[in-house]
């Protein structure tokens, strides 16, 4: 039911209305200087009039005859536009100060930040049509909407329990490790377009290795197989992978048991310092890919992620299963089994479980370097099975060389007390 109109039914500030007219500048500056001096539907001093009315409307209630009244000059402006000039971008703008105005009234910050991003979208026109109309490719397009909805629309209408068929797998984590895979899929595409190969591989695999250095890996070998070209480049990503391992394990001692810090820290640093030697190597290596051009196909490839999701999904079914029937006495067995899927999860639980005994430490690092062995096994196999031969004896040479360096300090340990 409507209310009768009442003058200041609702009570207006000076800095709302201020704030109002500051929004109305920045969109009428925006297009002022959009139109120059040729002949326009609004202005700087149009759109700014509109903002301070749609405060003032929004005040007395007199919000509904306002809009109606802005939307009715803005169709009939847009009816007398010439043929050359059929865009609607001004008379959107000019309903949209009158919006941004009404909210300025209740929501301040809001109002504020929406006729920023109003007016950084209006500025950036050259560049988002040329985005549009050029930059993005077809299949870039095809592939974007398709991982939107793979994440948006398919991933919550999933279960979220474990299935039995499924070897009591979760379907909605199942497909959100599909989407995961899909998404450093298609990092290391965008970073290849933007940095070129050898910089961009390197910074996708750094990154996506904190999601997944096994999947990254994965991920990697699946470029060098579709272009051969940039093998030594996806080596440098897949190793920079295991830069960013290190760097979370770390992160995940600290954060679940730091009292284990001390007795963690030489292995952590050794094999980080190793892997960062190994990646900077390898990036410094030589690089074939002089022939370059940019990516023609597509960004991920759905079947290799759907397949490697099943293979890690299989993983942590058999994991379960041994822990059911082993029980927590088995550490070192669990950690072997937990660390063919995740390092940081096995590690996590090692830890976890560090706090609630009194074995002597060494033993729980034991466990932690049986994982991560185990770990860098799954990640030569994963190398192999999407890369081929050459990326899998690369790759797995830079990973059994940290490897080593993580077994050191332990090895160096045992031999003292010895």
């Amino acid at each position: 039911m409507l209310r009768p109109p009442t003058c200041c039914q609702n009570m207006i500030t000076l800095p709302q209305l201020l704030i109002a007219l500051g929004c109305g500048l920045i969109l009428g500056i925006e297009r002022e200087h959009r139109k120059a001096n040729q002949l326009a539907f609004a202005g700087v001093r149009s759109i700014s009039l509109t903002a301070v009315l749609g405060v003032l409307a929004q005040a007395t209630d007199l919000a509904l005859p306002a809009g109606l009244l802005i939307a009715a000059l803005c169709i009939i402006s847009y009816l007398r536009s010439t043929k050359n000039d059929l865009s609607v971008t001004t008379q959107l703008a000019f309903f949209l100060s009158f919006v941004i105005g009404a909210i300025s009234l209740d929501n301040p910050e809001i109002a504020a930040a929406a006729a920023v991003i109003v007016a950084l979208t209006l500025n950036w026109r050259r560049d988002l049509h040329r985005f549009a109309q050029v930059t993005l490719k077809a299949t870039e397009l095809r592939d974007a909407l398709l991982l939107a909805a793979a994440a948006l629309v398919a991933l919550p209408l999933l279960p979220n329990e474990p299935l039995r068929w499924l070897l009591g797998a979760n379907p909605r984590r199942l497909w959100g490790l599909v989407v995961v895979l899909m998404c450093l899929q298609a990092a290391g595409y965008i970073a290849l377009r933007l940095t070129g190969p050898r910089l961009g591989l390197a910074l996708s695999g750094f990154g996506s290795g904190f999601v997944s250095s096994t999947a990254t890996t994965a991920a990697m070998g699946l470029r060098a197989k579709q272009q051969p070209e940039l093998l030594q480049a996806c080596v440098s990503g897949a190793l920079l992978s295991t830069v960013a391992t290190f760097v979370l394990l770390l992160v995940v001692t600290v954060t679940v048991a730091p009292s284990q810090l001390a007795s963690l820290s030489p292995t952590i640093i050794s094999a980080l310092v190793c892997a960062c030697v190994m990646a900077g190597v390898s990036m410094l290596g030589k690089h074939e890919h002089g022939n370059y051009v940019q990516p023609e196909g597509h960004a991920f490839s759905v079947r290799e992620a759907i397949i490697f999701a099943l293979i890690l999904t299989t993983a942590t079914a058999l994991v379960a299963l041994a822990n059911d029937y082993f029980g927590n006495a088995a550490v070192q067995l669990s950690a072997a089994l937990a660390g063919l899927v995740d390092v940081h999860a096995a590690s996590a639980s090692i830890l976890t479980l560090s706090l609630g005994k009194n074995g002597a430490q060494v033993d729980y690092l034991l466990a932690i370097l049986i994982a991560a062995s185990t770990n860098t096994v799954s990640k030569i196999v994963a190398a192999g099975l999407s890369g081929g031969r050459q990326f899998a004896l690369r790759t797995g040479a830079g990973l059994l060389c940290i490897l080593i360096a993580a077994w050191l300090p332990y090895l160096w340990h045992i031999f003292m007390a010895s």
